[in-house]
């Protein structure tokens, strides 16, 4: 079965809208929010631990089993009015825009985490990680916000999987890097173009590469 068909699969089974919803209600949410002092916005990124071993080990038709049992337990769990999103394969986004503030988030998912209990067929369970990002606290760009969201749910993942991570100040960490002039006169151009600056742009682009290769 190719990978686009269990895709469709996963889409038509779920019914969740996908990354461009999910980035077009928070661009609505956070303009209307922009100095009216509304609730808070605070997104979360749900990813199962360790999924490349689940098509890796027992078929592509039991991945695609594992997500839809994944989206449907955490679509029971959500409150009232909290929208989720498939993202990306096996990233899952919600939205919260109500009057839980970040650290009620985090106890509502850490107890949403608990009791995740997708298993695999040989009774092995499942785990999820978590990452948590607040806009305005943590970024005032929906952009930033879920790369600030994804960065929280690899360091999860990275100590050590079934963990829940909030978004954090992040310190710079100067490195040597090589670039040709093409890519740099690039990167400038975007910069310019989109008002962001060109290191955001580069995190942002680090961070989907590694989402690419699982780390």
């Amino acid at each position: 079965m190719s990978e686009n068909r269990v895709e469709n699969l996963v889409n038509k089974a779920l019914g969740f809208p996908k990354m461009e919803e999910f980035e077009a209600e928070l661009i609505r949410l956070m303009n209307e929010a922009e100095g009216e002092g509304s609730g808070p916005i605070i997104i979360a990124l749900v990813d199962s631990d360790n999924f490349l071993r689940v098509n890796t080990d027992f078929g592509r038709e039991y991945g695609d089993k594992i997500l839809i049992d994944t989206g449907r337990y955490l679509e029971g769990k959500l409150p009232s009015g909290v929208t989720i999103y498939r993202v990306s394969g096996d990233e899952f986004g919600i939205i919260f825009n109500n009057d839980m503030e970040k650290e009620d988030v985090f106890l509502f998912l850490e107890e949403v985490r608990k009791g995740y209990n997708v298993k695999l067929p040989n009774n092995e369970e499942m785990t999820i990680s978590i990452g948590i990002a607040a806009a305005f606290e943590d970024a005032t760009r929906v952009q930033e916000l879920i790369r600030k969201a994804e960065s929280a749910l690899f360091r999860a993942k990275a100590n050590g999987h079934n963990k829940i991570a909030l978004a954090k100040e992040e310190k710079m960490v100067p490195k040597t890097s090589h670039y040709t002039n093409d890519q740099l006169k690039c990167l400038t151009k975007l910069s310019k173009r989109e008002g962001v600056g060109e290191a955001i742009l580069l995190r942002e682009a680090l961070d989907m590469l590694l989402k690419k290769y699982d780390i």
